[in-house]
């Protein structure tokens, strides 16, 4: 009879922790990083998910070579990367 009781408390224990992850991983979607580099020739908005939301690059940018953009864009988005992971794991 014991070991019932103990599994009923095990159930419950899972489901609010279920319900718990599912509250965070609606935070992270809901939260939003924006970040930039090149001192703001890229933005991006990334969210918590690390779902890209939006690229923004600076039409000045665009004059430059193939490989400063890109390298802009890929810095920004590891950026954002790092920043959303960080806050994820403070939640």
């Amino acid at each position: 009879m014991m070991f019932k009781g103990n599994m009923a408390k095990m159930l419950k224990q899972a489901q609010d922790m279920q319900k718990r992850i599912e509250s965070v991983q609606a935070e992270l979607s809901d939260t939003v990083i924006d970040v930039d580099s090149g001192g703001g020739m890229v933005r991006i908005k990334i969210n918590g998910k690390l779902e890209l939301l939006e690229l923004n690059i600076d039409s000045e940018v665009l004059k430059e070579d193939k490989e400063i953009i890109e390298d802009l864009i890929i810095a920004a988005v590891n950026k954002g990367i790092s920043k959303a992971q960080s806050d994820s794991q403070d939640k």
